[in-house]
């Protein structure tokens, strides 16, 4: 055999490994990031990263993988499912979670967030893979990344054809929607790349129409600094006065894009337990999330992605959902009784964020003492 087709063998076997590990899918990708180079620039000077300054820490490492990892001149691509199975009472199980959203006394968690966090699983997984081939092939240069570096993994994912960038810039495909998380394997050896495949957005603007704050700014760009995931996750301050109402009762993340998109009636439930829903985070209420005291957080949430925001940041989501609620009826008794406990918390940010909801509740006509 000639070295070709060897390497055509092994990127055969490395394929087969990744499904036996639970990967949907595995793609290889060449990693020549040029053409990002302008755009992820542009994105940066326009301010539109918020205060990830970790997105422009880096300058333009993101697009260039043999910087980040001297030698490497391959990108492993793996997409995992993570849609767990769902109480489904309708024949869609997005209609059942747009439902939740219109429940203004239940707490909306996004499906991603509600076990198992994702980096622990996909970086164990893909470094199993990386044991198996180097079991197969000897001593090998890698790096294995989920979310966790300077890597720009849907452009990567897109150049193996694992799917394209919807206008909402996740990752889609046509088997599997966009509801599941990316892993990668940046590598020395020269395995043959497949091919990348057309976009199948065509007219269609859900994703963009759907947005609460109008985040997506135009398709293909998304201004974080409007975006209910990064206010609830990636912010570290008070949320912005002028979007609190729009968050409506999503307390981490949001997955209102993604439920809009008609692709994702095809999304794959996650084949591991580890995305089992924990904690009843598909239906717990605001009242009783905002009563976890932050010993409880931490051993409720352990092993959860939910975690890394801290206490004080999750009494800051609740309060704009508890806010939000203004106005429900019998359960508003219940909401002001459980903010005005807090009314004292030590931190700041988390009172202004009551007071806030409070004064909803007020002006919605709720007794207040």
């Amino acid at each position: 055999m000639t070295e070709n087709d060897n390497l055509l063998a092994l990127a055969l076997r490395i394929k087969a490994w990744g499904r036996e590990l639970g990967f949907s899918e595995v793609r290889i990708a060449d990693i020549d990031l040029s053409r990002a180079e302008a755009g992820l620039q542009a994105w940066l000077d326009q301010g539109l990263h918020g205060e990830m300054a970790y997105m422009a820490a880096h300058g333009m490492k993101r697009a260039r993988p043999a910087e980040l990892v001297p030698g490497t001149v391959r990108a492993i691509m793996l997409r995992m499912p993570y849609l767990p199975m769902l109480p489904q009472s309708g024949p869609d199980w997005r209609d059942d979670e747009a439902a939740r959203q219109s429940q203004p006394g239940a707490a909306n968690i996004s499906i991603y967030a509600r076990g198992r966090d994702y980096h622990k699983v996909l970086r164990g997984r893909l470094q199993q893979l990386a044991d198996r081939i180097q079991a197969e092939v000897g001593a090998f240069g890698y790096r294995v990344f989920t979310d966790s570096a300077p890597v720009l993994e849907v452009e990567l994912a897109q150049k193996s054809g694992l799917g394209w960038r919807g206008k909402h810039t996740l990752l889609l495909s046509r088997e599997a929607g966009s509801m599941f998380f990316l892993g990668e394997m940046f590598t020395d050896l020269p395995l043959p790349v497949d091919a990348p495949i057309a976009s199948h957005c065509g007219q269609c603007s859900a994703c963009i129409d759907i947005c609460p704050t109008q985040a997506i700014v135009a398709p293909y760009r998304v201004d974080a600094r409007r975006c209910i995931s990064y206010l609830t996750i990636e912010l570290k301050g008070s949320i912005p006065v002028e979007l609190r109402a729009l968050i409506g009762n999503r307390v981490y993340g949001c997955d209102d894009c993604q439920l809009a998109c008609p692709w994702n009636k095809f999304a794959q439930q996650a084949t591991l337990p580890d995305f089992a829903v924990r904690n009843g985070l598909d239906s717990a209420t605001l009242v009783e999330l905002f009563g976890w005291s932050e010993e409880e957080f931490d051993r409720r949430l352990a092993g959860s992605p939910i975690r890394r925001i801290g206490h004080e940041c999750w009494l800051r989501n609740l309060a704009v959902g508890l806010g939000n609620a203004a106005g429900c009826g019998a359960a508003a008794a219940a909401m002001v009784a459980a903010l005005q406990a807090r009314l004292q918390h030590p931190s700041a940010m988390v009172r202004e964020h009551v007071e806030w909801a409070l004064e909803r509740h007020r002006a919605a006509g709720s007794a207040i003492d």
